[in-house]
């Protein structure tokens, strides 16, 4: 399975070229719930626009992803080492990651060099 970061939902939902390692033959996917809160934030601030028809509600269960629910004890737990992160967004979804073992789909750099190529699926 394979988590995606915040960043490479945006590239699925846009039809960007950088989401297309994620489009091929791959393991599937998944969609953490703070992801959500993520994307909602960033349409309140005026970061990004979701496409009209698309709401935060309706990507649980776009069929392009699984979303996964771990709970919130066991997530903020394994979140708790990740101290080099000052992101709450980033932090959180690293620490979903690891808490299931899968690897994450980005594009943030900072991530990709700080997890390294078998924690991580650079897009």
């Amino acid at each position: 399975m394979i988590l995606l970061d915040t960043n490479a939902v945006i590239w699925l939902l846009a039809g960007h070229p950088r989401a297309a390692p994620l489009l091929v033959g791959r393991q599937p996917l998944a969609l953490s719930p703070v992801s959500l809160l993520e994307l909602q934030f960033l349409e309140e601030v005026g970061r990004i626009q979701l496409a009209p028809d698309t709401t935060i509600a309706a990507l649980i269960d776009d069929p392009r992803w699984r979303h996964d629910n771990p709970s919130t004890r066991a997530l903020f737990e394994a979140a708790l080492p990740i101290s080099w992160t000052r992101d709450p967004f980033d932090r959180l979804i690293i620490a979903h990651a690891r808490l299931r073992g899968w690897s994450l789909a980005t594009g943030d750099r900072r991530l990709i060099a700080r997890l390294g190529p078998g924690a991580t699926l650079p897009v």
